[in-house]
């Protein structure tokens, strides 16, 4: 595959609330950050390298998050793309506090998520934040009140559309009471199937599945991921990334990478088809798993 093939463009497009398309390819942007999520990356100069190329590519989907860093990733992003390119859109998350590398505290009181998006705001240098996730619900505070203090702080400009992040339909569906919900993201790949009925969900009601973890694998499902892959010339992830963007039209993968030449690979992924075989065998990885 050469290089005027690589475009984020050709995975298609979807449509976020009915107000913002994206290319179905995002780049996620957690893995920029230290060890543990924590601190600064160790290459400064290569992780802005890495943002850059990302919007070179087509990529007009970034997703990040306070907690990354913390402030880090989002930090990053600003020092490499701002002023923004036109219709690159930065969504971002609150709701965690990180006492420590590879810790995260639950915190989505509505003083911590006015905090946050004041915070979040300020580090993209941005007036208004196109895509907002509650990170994940808080098992101590009311999640009507989260979402309520979201659904204020988009009247007030500061957002312009809520999303929930680690969520069950439940939660999807409580949220809807209050506010449109453009997109949901959750774990989820070919092998990790515990969410499917909320993709199947968000498919119905034309809301976005960004899903993360996209190569959680066990042994049966990552010999079946690597034959698959050696057939098609490809890696395992290129191949489990085209199962995901087949799975459903409302499917907006976001792998991340602190490499160019991982992050090219992912973009490649956007011209790769799988084959009905393929695909079937992938599909059938937590039957075969689960009967074993």
């Amino acid at each position: 595959m050469n290089k005027k093939e690589l475009s984020a463009r050709l995975a298609g497009d979807i449509l976020l609330g009915g107000e913002i398309s994206v290319h179905r390819l995002g780049y996620g942007a957690m893995r920029l950050t230290g060890d543990g999520i924590w601190g600064p990356p160790k290459d400064r100069k290569a992780a802005l390298a890495v943002l850059r190329r990302a919007v070179e590519l087509d990529i007009n989907f970034i997703d990040t998050a306070d907690s990354y860093g913390p402030y880090i990733s989002e930090e990053l992003i600003a020092e490499a793309l701002f002023p923004y390119r036109a219709g690159v859109v930065i969504a971002t998350k609150g709701g965690w506090n990180r006492p420590g590398p590879n810790q995260w505290t639950h915190d989505a009181t509505p003083t911590h998520l006015r905090k946050a998006v004041e915070g979040s705001l300020k580090r993209l240098r941005l007036d208004r934040i196109d895509v907002y996730q509650l990170h994940i619900p808080d098992p101590v505070v009311s999640f009507e009140a989260s979402v309520e203090t979201l659904a204020q702080l988009r009247n007030e400009g500061k957002i312009r559309l809520i999303a929930l992040s680690n969520v069950t339909q439940e939660h999807v569906e409580r949220a809807r009471r209050i506010v449109p919900v453009v997109s949901v993201q959750n774990r989820y790949s070919f092998a990790d199937r515990e969410w499917d009925y909320v993709v199947n969900y968000c498919e119905r009601n034309g809301i976005a599945f960004i899903p993360w973890f996209p190569l959680g694998a066990g042994k049966v499902a990552g010999d079946m991921l690597n034959q698959i892959a050696q057939a098609h010339r490809a890696s395992p992830t290129q191949v489990a990334l085209a199962w995901l963007l087949r799975r459903s039209p409302v499917m907006l993968p976001i792998p991340g990478t602190s490499s160019i030449e991982h992050l090219e690979q992912n973009v490649a992924v956007a011209s790769l088809r799988l084959a009905d075989k393929d695909y079937q065998e992938l599909s059938g990885v937590t039957e075969l798993v689960a009967s074993r």
